[in-house]
């Protein structure tokens, strides 16, 4: 039996995607937009308040293409925290116009290849502190897909040894360095927690960035021989003072 890696966990993600009625936003008063907008505004704060006290973070995205309207990306300490800020956007006036899409529910997770001795604490470098709660980059563009490995005859991810594993996640890694400062990435394990295995969510300043490092990595053995992939939904971020723009009629 292949041996299991083991993996560090930091917070919650949840992945939120929602269409906008606009065939009834554009019924209601100029003056009723206006107080739904503001009361949103309202809560993005309190969201920006939470990532200034490092305690979670998030990002809101204009869908592109006809998959959503918008794109909720939050990370928190707890599933509790995550279902009450689900909670809170359904309550608000806007929240009557966001129809509830897709969604996906993960937890960051780091993979630690070396050995653990018995007994002993696994000490975390300063750097894996961070990406385990990590403040998501504000940049303008992200990506978001969900994936897992194959179980195949003669190509079954979980079959392998560890060692095999961790090669080829390390030549995998290789090809990531390449994008460094063009494209940064938060991995979340969402194994029993949602249909697929894992969540990748990608930020760049050019979405080019995006197809490039997808398409390289695509030849690297383990994804040619071991990957499977979800739907890619793509955004453009929204800042809070752009929101009264993007939803006036």
């Amino acid at each position: 039996m292949a041996e299991a890696v083991v993996t560090v966990d930091g917070w919650s993600a949840l992945h939120d995607t929602r269409q906008f009625d606009w065939t009834s936003w554009k019924l209601i008063s100029k003056e009723e937009r206006q107080a739904a907008i503001d009361e949103f505004q309202q809560l993005i704060s309190k969201w920006e308040a939470v990532e200034e006290e490092k305690q979670g973070s998030h990002g809101i995205y204009k869908v592109v293409g006809n998959k959503a309207d918008f794109m909720f990306i939050f990370l928190r300490e707890s599933f509790q925290e995550l279902e009450q800020i689900k909670t809170e956007i359904n309550k608000t006036k806007l929240g009557d116009f966001l129809i509830p899409g897709y969604s996906y529910v993960s937890i960051i997770e780091k993979t630690m290849h070396d050995p653990m001795k018995a007994g002993e604490d696994r000490e975390l470098s300063a750097y894996v502190k961070e990406a385990l709660k990590p403040t998501m980059p504000k940049w303008e563009h992200a990506c978001f897909y969900p994936m897992a490995r194959r179980r195949d005859p003669g190509a079954n991810w979980f079959e392998i040894e560890k060692e095999e594993r961790t090669k080829l996640l390390y030549e995998h890694g290789m090809t990531g360095r390449k994008y460094a400062g063009k494209v940064k990435e938060i991995i979340t394990g969402s194994i029993g927690l949602d249909e697929w295995e894992w969540g990748v969510t990608l930020f760049a300043h050019d979405p080019l960035q995006f197809k490039k490092i997808v398409y390289e990595m695509r030849f690297d053995e383990v994804t040619t021989k071991y990957a499977e992939f979800g739907d890619f939904i793509v955004g453009n971020f929204l800042e809070k003072e752009e929101l009264s723009n993007h939803l006036s009629i």
